[in-house]
């Protein structure tokens, strides 16, 4: 849209100069009318001009016409109103555009026409030979000249082709660069991190497996770990699958909440969560709201975990008219004043809600335990 709007605006400003160029070269002519010969020009004779020369302003639409509108116009003001040389400049004109837009042989004929009636107007003048020569050399110029717009202007067409081209190379380019990286990510996360998270799910699958077989009670925290094992394998076949062919996996949003929240409760965290609407809250959540409000649900009660002793928490989703709130709360130790380190998890949750122009809150409470609270936009993401 952007292009073809541009382009509009270039044909309306040239076809303004050409409508002006033409109106100044049609007042020319009649002042050199009135001025050449005494007594000045008649009404058909001012028709006639005005006809000629004002079609040029359509020269690079319609070539052909205007050759033809023009020489006819100029042929008769010169059988009717016998001008001098001058007459001839508006089928110069005509059959410069003629010749720029590859139509020579027209304009060749154009030009061969205007001479033998403009000459035998008034064969026995006596400069003949020089007015002639004048014209021959005043036509030739135009043809030439026709000839080398015509093959500047393709010289232009094919520079800029080759630009695009260059562009769209650089672009492919690129590309082809960031897949390749994006492969040699997934091949070295398959190669370490699936291995030593399989290795994580078999043992804690084997510690269950003998517990249960000797009539033992399961540990919490070793189900914990055999249910955040085989999750995380999940989540990295799913980050694999992203890299490997740049789709985002269906099943990474807030429809997986519940299981999130049930596995955080069999690590030991009692876990409350509440969603509310508001009266113009919007449909469906955009695709990129929703991942990255689980992503940082899945976060902040990760960090309740590792760092808040496994907390009593809190998680709310707010949806209102223009943006999705998301808060997570616990009861942890943080205190107000305690530093906030900023490590991966803090940094990844400022970078996701940065990415949707949304705003990030994560500091310890008032109260005492720490908040986590992101307002994701859900216009113009």
């Amino acid at each position: 849209m952007g292009g073809e709007s541009k382009g509009s605006a270039a044909g309306r400003r040239a076809w303004l100069l050409d409508t002006a160029l033409a109106a100044l070269t049609c007042g020319v002519m009649l002042l050199t009318a009135v001025v050449a010969k005494n007594p000045g020009p008649g009404p058909l004779d001012v028709a006639l001009i005005a006809a000629g020369t004002l079609a040029l302003a359509a020269h690079r639409r319609a070539p052909v016409a205007v050759l033809v509108v023009t020489t006819l116009c100029m042929l008769a003001y010169v059988l009717h109103g016998q001008p001098g040389s001058w007459a001839a400049f508006p089928v110069l004109a005509a059959v410069h555009a003629s010749a720029r837009s590859g139509r020579r042989s027209l304009g060749i004929a154009a030009s061969a026409v205007f001479l033998v009636v403009f000459f035998a107007v008034d064969p026995g003048a006596d400069d003949i030979v020089e007015r002639t020569a004048l014209l021959v050399g005043w036509f030739l110029s135009a043809g030439v000249t026709g000839l080398v717009d015509k093959n500047w202007q393709a010289y232009l067409r094919q520079t800029e082709e080759r630009a695009r081209e260059a562009e769209r190379t650089r672009e492919e380019a690129a590309l082809r660069r960031a897949g390749e990286e994006r492969l040699r990510i997934a091949r070295e996360l398959h190669d370490s991190l699936t291995h030593s998270i399989s290795i994580v799910k078999l043992q804690a699958g084997v510690a269950v497996h003998l517990a249960r077989k000797r009539g033992d009670e399961v540990p919490a925290a070793l189900l914990a770990i055999q249910e955040a094992s085989g999750e995380a394998m999940r989540e990295l076949r799913s980050t694999l699958e992203v890299l490997r062919t740049d789709v985002v996996p269906e099943g990474t949003g807030l429809d997986r909440l519940d299981e999130l929240v049930e596995r955080a409760r069999t690590a030991g965290i009692a876990v409350a969560v509440s969603v509310r609407y508001s009266d113009k809250a919007p449909g469906p959540l955009p695709e990129a709201v929703d991942r990255t409000a689980y992503r940082i649900v899945q976060e902040a009660l990760t960090n309740v975990a590792r760092h808040a002793d496994r907390a009593k928490t809190e998680i709310r989703l707010t949806h209102r008219a223009r943006h999705l709130l998301v808060e997570v709360e616990d009861d942890g130790p943080a205190a107000p004043g305690d530093p906030v380190a900023e490590g991966n998890g803090l940094t990844g949750m400022r970078e996701r809600v940065a990415a949707l122009g949304g705003r990030l809150h994560a500091a310890p409470r008032a109260a005492g335990g720490f908040t986590v609270r992101a307002e994701l936009p859900l216009e113009g993401v």
